[in-house]
């Protein structure tokens, strides 16, 4: 079974950085954003991990597990979000106490979607693996990020409806935001291997893959045992991001999880736009997603809405997803059951 939170208008939310904080520099950055979430109703009560960053993380591993566990424990926190991703989070995981988790929303991506995917795996609650705080930051949000909060605000037992953006970012320019801060020039296009149209269905999983990986073998990413226990052996439909690996990385990987039985009762893979996918000589990111269609026997939909080339949707760990793509469109639909 799965424990969805759910949103409420006015909510408090509590901004912590549970992998990398921001330099001085930066820290105007996230002043924006808490006064745009304070301008549309919200509370925000900031850590002290927030400001801080050195050594690749904003502070040591018990100390930003410390600030996590007391902002979820605190009856007035209503949702999580910290201000980005980073590099180290998955530092924290053994520090959490799963068995006493509450259920309340965690928001991201990046380098938080280790603690988003471990949750879930460990404890049933749902995360939402989408926009983060800083993104937050413009004079209004573009269609697809904004949905995030008409997604979390969604109740158990109900759905919601989210479609494919009109045009994307290619390149980042943060010295010059937009007025919703992305620069989306790019005409989106989903697509899928082999076909013009393609469904799937599951329980959705997912994260950057980058950092996802490093949870295979270990006890907070146990995806059988999550899947025999919390959803009865439902198909488990996939989505992944990929930061900076290059297809041979991502191939590694791929067999891993297929060894480790991540892909077991698989119903098909959601692929993100990515910045990275390097060729390695001649094997192109369209060969490995070939080898997954035919290994894995399941349809594989690719350059959806989802990661480090904005805008994205809101995915939901543990929910039951329906995703379509025709013509190079594409439609998610999420159950709360």
């Amino acid at each position: 079974m799965i424990r969805y939170p759910l949103l409420k208008k006015g909510a408090t939310i509590g901004v912590t950085a549970p992998s990398s904080g921001l330099d001085k520099p930066l820290h105007s950055l996230a002043i924006q954003a808490f006064e745009r979430l304070e301008q549309r109703g919200y509370k925000v009560v900031s850590g002290n991990t927030v400001w801080t960053q050195n050594k690749a993380r904003s502070a040591p591993a018990l100390e930003r597990a410390t600030e996590l566990s007391n902002m979820l424990h605190d009856e007035e926190m209503d949702l999580i979000i910290p201000p980005w991703g980073g590099e180290l989070l998955i530092e924290i995981v053994e520090h959490l106490d799963f068995q006493r988790l509450p259920e309340k929303w965690i928001l991201g991506y990046s380098d938080v979607s280790v603690l988003l995917l471990a949750i879930t795996l460990k404890t049933g609650i749902a995360t939402a693996h989408g926009t983060n705080l800083i993104d937050m930051r413009g004079e209004y949000q573009d269609d697809t990020s904004a949905k995030w909060e008409s997604v979390l605000a969604t109740n158990q037992g109900d759905s919601i409806e989210q479609y494919s953006s009109q045009k994307y970012q290619k390149k980042w320019d943060h010295d010059n935001p937009t007025p919703c801060v992305f620069h989306l020039t790019e005409e989106t296009y989903w697509k899928s291997v082999g076909v013009n149209y393609a469904k799937m269905e599951g329980r959705l999983l997912g994260g950057c893959i980058d950092v996802i990986k490093h949870l295979i073998g270990t006890p907070f990413g146990d995806v059988p045992t999550f899947q025999k226990n919390r959803i009865q052996n439902e198909p488990i439909l996939w989505y992944f991001e990929n930061c900076e690996m290059n297809v041979a990385d991502l191939r590694r990987t791929f067999v891993q999880m297929k060894l480790a039985g991540w892909f077991q009762n698989c119903s098909g893979i959601l692929f993100g736009r990515s910045p990275a996918n390097d060729s390695v000589g001649n094997y192109t990111i369209e060969d490995v997603y070939q080898e997954l269609a035919h290994e894995l026997n399941i349809p594989i939909i690719y350059d959806i809405d989802c990661g480090h080339v904005p805008p994205q949707i809101t995915f939901i760990n543990g929910a039951y997803g329906e995703v379509t793509v025709e013509d190079g469109k594409g439609k998610v639909l999420q159950k709360f059951i």
